[in-house]
C-alpha cells in the first residue's frame, strides 16, 4: 500500500445512501410481491413494513440514528445499567452456567451434579420438596460438592423457609462459613401465588421471606433470599411487556416488605434476584434483559439508591417454546435463546434440555444443554465483549420501547394496589390472556411458524423415550406452550390404529400442481394427517394451478362427491361451486385441521 491507513476512507467512492432511496427500492419490491399498489407512495412504505409484537410494540423495518429516540444508556456497571449491571460483565470468566435438576432420588441427583460440575457447569439450580428432591435428602444429594465453590440456588416453592434452614444446617455440618457460600433460596411468595392460585398464607410467607432476607444480609451476603421469577407470566402467555412489568411490580412489593422489616433500601435491593425467560426471538430477548435493567434502575433511583440498582439476572430458555414433536429442533431454539441471554447481559443462564417436554432428561441431553453454553462462551467467545448489542439502533430503540411500555403497564398494576391485588382481581390474568390470544392466533395461522410441528412435520419420527417427570404445579395462571394446539391434533391422529389420510386430487401436470401438493402435504401433516393419491378417504383436497380451477374445480368436486367424499377442500383461494373449504398460506391451519379430523371420524 502506498497510502497510509490514516488516509484510507472506506466507501469514499460511493455516494451516501438516503432513507428516501431505501423507501423507493422497498416500494418497488413491495409492488412486485403484491404488498403495495401503483398508487402507494414512498412515504407509506414505513407503515407497510412495520411489524407489531404481541406486546403491542410497533417495530420499524429500518432504523437510523435520527429515528432512534433513546436516553443516555451510560456505561456498563453504572446507572441506568442498560449496558450491564456490573462493570466487567461476563468478560472475565463468562456468565454463570447454571444447570437445573428435578430428580427426586439423592443418589441419581448426586451422580448428575458431580458429572456436570466436572464438565462445565458452574452453579446448580435444585428443585426440592413436593415431587422433587426431599429437603432432608440435601446432604446425600450434595455429598462431594464443595459448597463454598459451587453456588447453589434452591427452588422449594412455598417450602423455602424449611429449605433454607436445612441449607444453613448443611453448611454448619460441612463446616462452611455462611459468608463463603453463594447462591440463593428462591423465595417468591407472589410468584407462588401466581403459579398456584393459593391466596391463604401470603402475608405469613412474605414475613418469612423478609426474615430470611435479614438473615442472609447479616450472616451470608453471598446468598440471596428472594427470586422474582417472571417466567410464570411468560408461561401464561405474556409478552415481554407483561413479563417485565409483573417482574418490576413483584420486585417493588418485596422491597416494601423488606424495608418494612428493617432492612435498608440498599440491603433490600441486594437480596433480590430476577429470573426471565429467554426465547428463540433473539432480539426480543436481548432487548428484554436490557430493558429490565433500565426499569429496575428507575425503581432504585426513585428509592434514592440509584447506585445499588444493578439488577441480578438469571435467564432460562423458554419452556413455552419447547416442543414434544421433533424435539431435536429444541437444540436450535435453546442455542439461539442462550446466545441472546448472554448478549443481553444475563448473569446466569440455564438451558433446558432438548427432551424437556418428554420427561426427565438423561445424561446425554443434560450434556448437550451444558455444552451449548460452553461452546458459546469458550469457542464463539460471546462473553468476551461487553454489551455487544450496544450501539445497534434497532436494539437500542427496541429496548427503549419495551422499557416504556412495561413501565406503563407496571404503573397500572401499582394503581390497582400492587401485584397481589392485581392477581386477585384478575387484572393480570386478563392482560396475559389478551397477549396469549394474539400469539395463539399467529401460531394457528402459521405466521409464527414452529419448525417440526406447524412447518415441516415428520410423521414417521420416533421420539426418544424418557421417564415421566413430575407434573408441574398449577392452579393459578395457565401454562401455555406455543405448540400446544398442533400437538394436541397430532396426539389425536397418532392414537388411531391407522393414520388418518386425505385424498389429494390433482389437476394439470406435476409441475403445475407440485407447489400446492407440497403445501397441502405439509399442512395436513401438521395435524398428523397423511395424504394419498388413492381414492378412499372421506376428505379430498384439490390441488392445481389457478387456471385449471376455473374450468375443472366444480366438475371434479362433483365427481369426488359421487365417489363418496363427504368434504371437498381446495388448495388456494376462490369461490368455486361444490367446494366446502379452502386451504392457503395465512389461513387458520388449526381450524382446518380440527375440522378435517372430525370429518375423518377421529375422536377428540
Amino acid at each position: 500500500m502506498t497510502e497510509s491507513a490514516e488516509n484510507l476512507t472506506l466507501g469514499a467512492d460511493f455516494p451516501a445512501a438516503t432513507v428516501e432511496q431505501w423507501r423507493r427500492l422497498a416500494l418497488t419490491a413491495l409492488r412486485r410481491s403484491g404488498g403495495a399498489t401503483n398508487d402507494t407512495l414512498p412515504e407509506q412504505v414505513d407503515d407497510l413494513l412495520t411489524s407489531v409484537t404481541h406486546g403491542g410494540l410497533r417495530v420499524a423495518a429500518l432504523h437510523t440514528p435520527e429515528a432512534t429516540d433513546r436516553p443516555e444508556t451510560g456505561l456498563p456497571g453504572q446507572p441506568p445499567f442498560v449496558r450491564g449491571a456490573r462493570a466487567a460483565g461476563a468478560v472475565v470468566a463468562g456468565w454463570d452456567v447454571r444447570q437445573r435438576y428435578t430428580e427426586p432420588e439423592p443418589a441419581e441427583l448426586r451422580e448428575a451434579v458431580l458429572g456436570d460440575l466436572e464438565n462445565g457447569t458452574t452453579s446448580l439450580w435444585l428443585a426440592v420438596g413436593g415431587g422433587a428432591l426431599p429437603i432432608d435428602a440435601l446432604p446425600d444429594a450434595l455429598d462431594g460438592v464443595y459448597l463454598d465453590l459451587a453456588p447453589v440456588v434452591l427452588d422449594a416453592g412455598d417450602a423455602f423457609r424449611p429449605a433454607a434452614n436445612a441449607w444453613f444446617d448443611l453448611l454448619a455440618a460441612r463446616k462452611v462459613e455462611p459468608g463463603k457460600a453463594a447462591g440463593g433460596f428462591g423465595a417468591d411468595p407472589l410468584g407462588w401465588r401466581a403459579r398456584t392460585g393459593a391466596v391463604d398464607g401470603l402475608d405469613a410467607a412474605l414475613r418469612d421471606a423478609a426474615a430470611l432476607a435479614g438473615r442472609c444480609a447479616a450472616d451470608a451476603p453471598g446468598l440471596r433470599a428472594i427470586t422474582v421469577d417472571a417466567t410464570v407470566y411468560h408461561d401464561a402467555g405474556g409478552s415481554e411487556v407483561e413479563e417485565l412489568a409483573c417482574a418490576a411490580a413483584a420486585g417493588v412489593a418485596y422491597l416494601r416488605v423488606l424495608t418494612d422489616s428493617g432492612l435498608s433500601v440498599r440491603a433490600a435491593l441486594g437480596q433480590l434476584d430476577f429470573r426471565y425467560a429467554a426465547s428463540a426471538d433473539q432480539f426480543a430477548t436481548i432487548a428484554k434483559l436490557r430493558a429490565a435493567r433500565r426499569l429496575w434502575a428507575r425503581v432504585a433511583e426513585l428509592c434514592e439508591a440509584a447506585e445499588s440498582g444493578g439488577q441480578r439476572q438469571h435467564a432460562v430458555t423458554s419452556a413455552a417454546m419447547m416442543t414434544a414433536r421433533d424435539p431435536w429442533v429444541n437444540l436450535l431454539r435453546t442455542t439461539i435463546a442462550s446466545f441472546a441471554a448472554g448478549v443481553g447481559g444475563a448473569d446466569a443462564v440455564t438451558v433446558l434440555p432438548f427432551d424437556h417436554r418428554l420427561g426427565r432428561p438423561d445424561a446425554f441431553s443434560r450434556r448437550l444443554a451444558r455444552n451449548t453454553q460452553t461452546l458459546l462462551v469458550e469457542e464463539a467467545h460471546v462473553a468476551r465483549v461487553l454489551d455487544p448489542a450496544g450501539g445497534s439502533w434497532y436494539v437500542e430503540q427496541y429496548t427503549e420501547q419495551l422499557a416504556q411500555a412495561a413501565w406503563e403497564w407496571f404503573t397500572v398494576v401499582e394503581q390497582a394496589g400492587g401485584l397481589a391485588a392485581a392477581l386477585d382481581s384478575g387484572l393480570v390474568a386478563d392482560r396475559l390472556a389478551t397477549a396469549w390470544e394474539s400469539r395463539a392466533t399467529d401460531i394457528a395461522h402459521r405466521r409464527d411458524p414452529i419448525t417440526g410441528v406447524s412447518e415441516f412435520p415428520n410423521l414417521n419420527e420416533r421420539l426418544p423415550q424418557r421417564r415421566p417427570a413430575p407434573e408441574p404445579i398449577g392452579g393459578g395462571l395457565p401454562r401455555h406452550r406455543y405448540a400446544e394446539a398442533f400437538e394436541r391434533l397430532r396426539d389425536r391422529s397418532d392414537a388411531r390404529p391407522e393414520r388418518p389420510a386425505v385424498y389429494l386430487a390433482t389437476l394439470g401436470s406435476k409441475a403445475a400442481s407440485g407447489a400446492r401438493v407440497t403445501f397441502a402435504t405439509n399442512l395436513f401433516a401438521a395435524g398428523g394427517i397423511a395424504v394419498t393419491t388413492e381414492p378412499g378417504p372421506a376428505v379430498a383436497c384439490i390441488c392445481g394451478p389457478d387456471k385449471a380451477y376455473a374450468e375443472q374445480a366444480a366438475p371434479l368436486a362433483a365427481e369426488l362427491r359421487a365417489a363418496g367424499v363427504s368434504r371437498v377442500l381446495l388448495a388456494g383461494r376462490g369461490d368455486y361451486p361444490g367446494i366446502d373449504g379452502y386451504v392457503y398460506a395465512g389461513g387458520d391451519a388449526v381450524a382446518v385441521l380440527t375440522t378435517t379430523l372430525a370429518d375423518l371420524g377421529v375422536p377428540e
